[in-house]
């Protein structure tokens, strides 16, 4: 019996650490165990926190990103809508290639406004005075899909001409078709008028130098008319001497041819000494008188155009002092311009000159019921060199108001208003030789 509990008892001892040995491996291993589900968790949550991160970041990026382009296409807008040139888009979706967009310099270069243009057709915001020409190359262009790009004549909406550098450019979709065309318009007016008044000068130049050399020809050719007129006095003075007691309407024809053998040898010589820039020589005169020689001078031309001159001479009106010829040249002009305007106007048939005392000063008017002036040829109408005229030198006006301003007096002109024009110049009264 003893010995049974001592086996027993060994039995015992011996299980018993076996047991706390298996204990502790279980413990380590769940320990282990624990700490590799920790670990996971770890990593997970360290997963999860990078990527909400990334997502910040791309959030974060994307709101950065989405800033930028609201700035760019801020500054974009302002930068269309502070531009001096016109912008307009066209959308070639739609048939009648509607303008979806211009910027406020559009507006104002053009002369219409925003409700006018948005949504119209291109092609039709320019009236029926624009060249249909361009217009139709334009249209022929764009519907090709292609860039245009030419100066061209517009009008503004009040009819108003302005010249301008149109270029178009078509936009393509990610796909290559045209969804879109950008245009620019930039003001080239005072441009195109320098560039005229450059041509102008220039042809100034030339004219200048044409004139030059006409002035070398008319000196001499005035020298040899005055040969034959000498003799033309000649022979009519002998004429008229041989008739003396005989047909006296013969003789009074040859006074006639001596008369004006004469006073054509005058302006001959009053010519010359012009064209020497001499001094003119100043004498007491009647200003009716001069007019009456003039028109007396040029009857034959107003008749033979079918016209009536009336005269309207002021009575005892005081004496002047200028140059004779050069004054009847001042009235020549002045009737001869307005016999050609009234040949543009049919209906027009009196030519009308009046003479009248106006304060200190002695007043001569030419009036006429022909075309008138243009207004934007009436600041340059005294120019030299201008005219109106396809076969014109723009001299006659320039040295007749030089001639009357010589003689301390004014030039000037203005429209009827019932049509025509009148030019009046004034001399004054009591002028003393320098």
């Amino acid at each position: 019996m003893k010995k049974k509990l001592n086996i027993k008892s060994n039995i015992l001892k011996v299980k018993k650490p076996l047991v706390k040995k298996i204990t502790r491996n279980n413990l380590e291993e769940k320990v282990l165990q624990q700490t590799d589900e920790l670990r996971i968790r770890e990593g997970q949550l360290k997963q999860g926190a990078n990527r909400e991160r990334l997502s910040a970041n791309r959030e974060k990026l994307g709101a950065d990103r989405e800033k930028i382009a609201e700035e760019q296409i801020h500054i974009q807008n302002k930068a269309m809508e502070a531009t001096s040139d016109g912008i307009f888009i066209i959308d070639t979706q739609r048939p009648n290639f509607p303008i979806v967009y211009a910027n406020p310099s559009f507006f104002a270069l053009t002369g219409y406004s925003k409700s006018e243009i948005i949504g119209k057709s291109y092609f039709q915001i320019y009236g029926a005075d624009r060249n249909l020409r361009v217009s139709q190359e334009i249209e022929q262009t764009l519907r090709q899909g292609k860039s245009f790009h030419g100066e061209m004549l517009n009008f503004r909406k009040n009819g108003k001409k302005y010249w301008c550098l149109l270029r178009i450019a078509p936009i393509r979709n990610a796909t290559g078709v045209v969804t879109h065309f950008v245009g620019t318009k930039t003001d080239t007016t005072l441009m195109k008028q320098r560039d005229l008044e450059i041509e102008e000068q220039r042809e100034e130049l030339l004219h200048v130098t044409r004139v030059g050399k006409l002035a070398e020809f008319v000196s001499s050719l005035a020298h040899e008319i005055s040969q034959p007129l000498t003799a033309i006095l000649s022979y009519a003075q002998a004429a008229q001497r041989l008739l003396k007691e005989k047909d006296p309407q013969v003789r009074e024809i040859l006074q006639y041819i001596i008369n004006d053998d004469q006073r054509a040898a005058e302006v001959i010589r009053r010519l010359r000494s012009l064209l020497k820039k001499n001094k003119p020589s100043f004498e007491t005169l009647d200003i009716n008188e001069v007019t009456n020689d003039t028109v007396t001078l040029i009857m034959a031309h107003i008749t033979a155009k079918n016209k009536v001159i009336k005269l309207d001479l002021g009575s005892n009106l005081p004496l002047i002092q200028g140059d004779r010829i050069q004054l009847q040249q001042v009235l020549l002009n002045l009737i001869s311009n307005s016999l050609e305007a009234m040949e543009e106007n049919p209906a027009s048939h009196n030519l009308f000159v009046k003479t009248s005392l106006k304060n200190d000063t002695i007043l001569v008017q030419v009036k006429d019921s022909g075309c008138g002036i243009p207004q934007e040829n009436m600041k340059k109408l005294f120019a030299h060199f201008f005219t109106s005229k396809p076969d014109g030198l723009g001299m006659g006006l320039s040295i007749s108001r030089s001639i009357v301003e010589a003689h301390d007096g004014h030039l000037e002109a203005s429209n009827n208003p019932k049509g025509g024009a009148t030019f009046y110049f004034t001399i004054p009264v009591n002028r003393k030789n320098d």
